[in-house]
């Protein structure tokens, strides 16, 4: 791999990852960002996925309610042979503006918020938070329509209480989420702010299509306005908000676009995995399935593509932290800068099976990539993934794997750079059919 002058990692990978996640601030911009690299990369996009119409090795994708994608690669052969899947999602926790979200006192407005997924609140306090997201208008013509919003700056903040005002702070203090996230966006009286009003205005200013449009409704969150870096002494970490899942995305559709003399390969990135995916845009929803009736039609010809083809659940996995090693099972301790790691969970929170695992080392090996296998603690709560989701809904065998990350569900969260090129090659293997 390429080292700088200060012989730091550097590859093209993870200088295309750090902008991306950069630019991706909420699912609707992730989806955006990752429709023009595909257009960029001579994918067509599509209403839906129309078997007929498509030309062996050309590149599709379709965009389903703003907040996911899936993207194709047309096969030489049948579909009957199966195809090759990754998947990942699009959302991150975050914290949403609520519909009337303007409240305050003491001469200061602010804004109220939902908790969405599973945030580790303590390091949002005292960020530089910018808004972000989808934002409904009436135009002047009375016609309905989206449009993104970033401020692009920062417009809020979660001020901590000072220790002299408790001084239990650092032993005791706990976070109640109605009353303690509760951001700080300017000053003056509630009655005096119209947030609706002001974001009609900042679009304007930033488009001019917009000007005169009424904000009817919106789908806005906060984000941390501090850009994703590679620190450590020697360059090893990337620092970023997002990295579960982003950096997921940004590898599934990279090995995609690379891989451009694979066989039928998909790649899909879905909303809402944070809060169940249950939803139009989640992993529960029909998109992958009315995808894959689209490319076989025929119910027989799609039971046999479907018993061929193989998944990669991409998801980000617990690396084991220096100060916590005990949390994690001893013999299953993934380590940073060790290769991407097999998720396992008999009870079925990951999809992995015995099979699955073995055909994925037969594959790691193949490409010359190391794999790492991670177990939770028999005491402690797995989380899951949108494997065994979409390996219900398919019946299409899955097998879930990702990079080691820490700080997983903060605002900031830590992986090695070298991983990073590592799950690249091995998405790439993976829909060349190496194995």
């Amino acid at each position: 791999m390429d080292m700088d002058s200060r012989g730091i990692l550097v590859t093209t990978q993870i200088d295309e990852l750090m902008t991306f996640l950069s630019d991706s601030v909420t699912p609707f911009h992730a989806v955006e960002v990752m429709s023009k690299t595909l257009r960029q990369a001579g994918f067509e996009q599509l209403d839906q996925f129309d078997a007929v119409r498509m030309a062996p090795g050309k590149g599709y994708f379709v965009v389903h309610q703003g907040s996911s994608l899936m993207a194709l690669r047309a096969g030489q052969n049948g579909v009957e042979a199966g195809l090759r899947l990754v998947g990942a999602h699009t959302d991150s926790p975050n914290l949403a503006v609520k519909p009337n979200p303007v409240k305050g006192r003491d001469g200061c407005i602010q804004l109220g918020v939902d908790i969405y997924g599973g945030a580790l609140l303590n390091p949002w306090f005292d960020r530089d938070l910018g808004m972000a997201g989808r934002v409904t208008v009436l135009t002047q013509d009375n016609a309905l329509s989206t449009a993104l919003f970033d401020t692009g700056r920062a417009v809020a903040v979660i001020p901590s209480l000072a220790i002299h005002l408790d001084r239990e702070a650092n032993s005791q203090r706990s976070i109640n989420p109605q009353k303690d996230v509760v951001p700080l966006v300017m000053l003056g009286e509630p009655q005096q702010f119209d947030l609706k009003a002001w974001l009609a205005q900042e679009l304007g200013r930033v488009d001019s299509q917009w000007r005169g449009a009424r904000v009817m409704d919106y789908e806005l969150s906060l984000y941390d306005r501090q850009p994703p870096e590679q620190i450590g002494i020697d360059g090893d970490f990337i620092a970023s908000a997002r990295l579960d899942n982003l950096l997921s995305c940004y590898a599934g559709m990279r090995a995609l676009i690379d891989a451009d003399d694979a066989e039928w390969s998909l790649f899909v990135a879905t909303d809402h995995e944070e809060v169940g995916s249950a939803s139009t845009a989640g992993a529960k929803g029909p998109m992958l399935m009315d995808a894959l009736a689209a490319l076989a039609p025929d119910p027989k010809l799609n039971r046999l593509m479907r018993a061929q083809s193989w998944m990669m659940s991409v998801d980000n996995a617990h690396a084991t932290h220096p100060n916590y090693a005990d949390r994690h099972d001893d013999q299953h301790s993934p380590r940073l800068g060790d290769g991407p790691v097999i998720k396992i969970n008999r009870n079925q929170r990951y999809a992995t099976t015995g099979e699955g695992a073995a055909r994925l080392r037969v594959l790691a090996e193949r490409a010359e990539i190391d794999l790492q296998s991670f177990v939770m603690r028999s005491d402690l709560a797995c989380g899951s993934t949108i494997g065994p989701i979409t390996a219900t809904e398919t019946g299409i065998p899955t097998t879930d794997i990702g990079i080691p990350t820490l700080a997983m569900h903060s605002i900031r969260e830590l992986a090695c750079a070298a991983d990073v090129p590592q799950l690249g090659a091995l998405l790439n293997a993976f829909y060349r059919r190496v194995a």
